[in-house]
């Protein structure tokens, strides 16, 4: 019977599974000259022409592919999406340039969504961290405009009803802050949109500033800049992929252990430079060296 032909196409790194579905089912994606269509299922052989847009695309070599993993700590203002239209920042503009794979993101953050935003280059990993049966937890650190008391505490703990069903944080603890002005940590093991905005208000409470701090066991890494990244070393690769099921990987493309300090300084450095540059030419807002978010 095969493989499915998004699961194969992901693996390869031409998306994740959800966008490639996306785009077999709008006819860009033919095989042997033929369009695919969704529910199609292919034996990975060499002398299989798939198409996605009209371009010769390789599914051979997906095997032999080494397995990576960036944290990139998103600023507010880039958009989670590879181009858009009205040429606004995207969370892809700053990542490093692969040949022969691509990054591809592990879920979403708004807009006005600022931390911790994960990217591999296996299309199989990234599917399967974001399928809702896999309850990865994610943690939020909310700042909150409005008077909060124990009532909505307990509302936002037991679960309030959203308009895509009942919702509730798994874990709420407040973090500091006086009068009408809030910080909590919360934490989510689903990732509707704009979850942690909405549960807020619905119960009269607007946020302010959301940030996220951790994925998993995952935490943003301490010192990086607004729009650096930092490459996860083998043992956190080997952890996420553990998480969901995957063999462990053995090769990874980060330097040895005697040069990692300095690759990752050069790393942050040449993060901070092209914020900044880019910051200066006007196509970013808010693209200072503020850190936070």
């Amino acid at each position: 019977m095969g493989e499915k032909l998004q699961k194969v196409l992901a693996r390869a790194g031409h998306g994740s599974r959800r966008e490639i579905e996306a785009k077999i089912a709008a006819g860009r994606v033919s095989i042997d000259g033929k369009l695919a269509t969704l529910g199609d299922r292919i034996e990975n052989e060499k002398s299989l022409k798939i198409r996605i847009d009209g371009h010769l695309v390789s599914i051979a070599e997906s095997a032999t592919k080494v397995c990576r993993v960036l944290a990139y700590y998103k600023p507010e203002g880039e958009l989670c999406t590879r181009r858009d239209p009205e040429g606004r920042p995207t969370v892809f503009d700053r990542l490093p340039r692969l040949r022969g794979s691509r990054w591809i993101a592990v879920g979403r953050l708004d807009v006005n969504t600022c931390g911790l935003l994960l990217f591999t280059t296996d299309g199989e990993l990234a599917n399967r961290l974001m399928h809702p049966s896999r309850e990865m937890e994610r943690e939020y650190a909310v700042r909150v405009f409005g008077q909060v008391d124990d009532d909505k505490i307990r509302q936002l703990s037991k679960g309030v009803q959203l308009e895509d069903g009942p919702a509730a944080f798994k874990t709420l603890r407040f973090a500091g802050g006086e009068g009408v002005n809030q910080w909590y940590n919360v934490t989510l093991t689903e990732g509707r949109n704009r979850e942690v905005r909405r549960l807020w208000e619905a119960v009269g409470v607007q946020v302010s500033r959301l940030m996220r701090v951790r994925y998993g066991d995952i935490t943003l890494p301490k010192g990086l800049p607004r729009g650096g990244w930092m490459e996860m070393d083998l043992a956190a690769v080997n952890y996420l992929r553990s998480l969901v099921g995957m063999d462990d990987e053995t090769v990874t493309k980060l330097a040895v252990k005697k040069d990692r300090r300095r690759t990752k300084a050069n790393q942050i450095r040449r993060a901070v430079k092209r914020h900044t540059q880019v910051s200066g030419n006007g196509r970013r807002s808010g693209g200072g060296t503020k850190r936070g978010c």
